[in-house]
């Protein structure tokens, strides 16, 4: 059901202060006191977070199987050896398609045989953070360098078969939740291009 604009108007809390209590490397955190349309007024935890770009590399093998070029890690929120789509945060002043392409490079070595395609984007967790996470996708990837990781990057680049990803999100290895929202982005391009999915 479509949300009218007075919908929005009514539920749409005003600011009427933010203030910053904590700074780290990667997200700071705002003490933010709003107020809503009948009166009601709340102290709430915003989580100013860096915007994120996920990239979905896609390619067929010898034997003509689709695969995704993807990455192994560890992540040190979950503690845990995770698979996952190349992904980063973007840089202040970056746009999130050019993003999407440094992490590309950077994780895989590879580019684009074709235009990138933005998938689109959402916001990951609106409850308390103030980000949005851009998806896009590649028809075919080119080696063209190593790896060019972080300081404390370490992680493997993987062919997966398309089929196996899909039927394997969302457990195990593969229970990172961007990854899944990368996913359903995914299937919703190929309804318009079945032959991505065979």
């Amino acid at each position: 059901m479509p949300v009218n604009s007075k919908d929005i108007k009514r539920l749409t809390w005003e600011t009427v202060s933010k203030k910053k209590v904590f700074e780290g490397p990667i997200f700071q955190v705002n003490a933010v006191h709003r107020k809503s349309t009948d009166g009601r007024e709340g102290s709430f935890i915003e989580i100013d977070a860096p915007k994120w770009a996920t990239v979905i590399p896609w390619f067929r093998d010898e034997h003509q199987i689709p695969h995704f070029i993807m990455v192994r890690q560890y992540r040190h929120g979950s503690d845990s050896v995770t698979i996952e789509f190349p992904a980063g945060t973007v840089d202040h002043g970056e746009e999130p398609k050019a993003a999407a392409l440094r992490e590309l490079l950077e994780e895989t070595g590879c580019r684009p045989l074709k235009d990138i395609v933005e998938l689109g984007s959402v916001s990951p967790n609106p409850a308390f953070m103030n980000n949005r996470v851009w998806f896009f996708f590649v028809e075919g990837v080119e080696n063209i360098s190593g790896q060019s990781l972080d300081t404390n990057e370490q992680l493997d680049m993987m062919a997966i078969p398309v089929e196996e990803v899909i039927r394997s999100m969302g457990t195990g290895v593969y229970d990172n939740g961007i990854m899944l929202i990368a996913q359903a982005f995914f299937l919703r391009y190929a309804e318009q291009h079945p032959e991505l999915l065979h």
